[in-house]
């Protein structure tokens, strides 16, 4: 049987997917009632933000622990690069 992959930020990130769940069910509700279209939109961005904030968080993670994991122990001038990458991707 496989072992479960899970990092100490998975309660953070069930939160985040949580909260665009509920954002999501209301935007739907919105919809279904007729609401103004800038009400829907500003609901729908609040979905999207909630979802990208999530994706995020779990490919940090994923950098900074599997990743790292996978890697192990690098000499200072290769250290630099995968630093460099991992900061990177901050901006995605």
């Amino acid at each position: 049987m496989k072992q479960p992959h899970t990092h100490t930020s998975h309660p953070a990130i069930i939160k985040r997917l949580r909260r665009a769940s509920g954002h999501l069910k209301s935007t739907i509700e919105m919809v279904v009632e007729g609401r103004e279209c800038l009400d829907v939109a500003q609901q729908l961005q609040a979905v999207e933000k909630a979802i990208q904030q999530a994706k995020k968080a779990l490919i940090q993670d994923h950098l900074d622990h599997c990743l790292e994991d996978m890697v192990g122990p690098l000499p200072a001038d290769q250290r630099h690069s995968l630093d460099e990458f991992k900061e990177i991707t901050r901006y995605l």
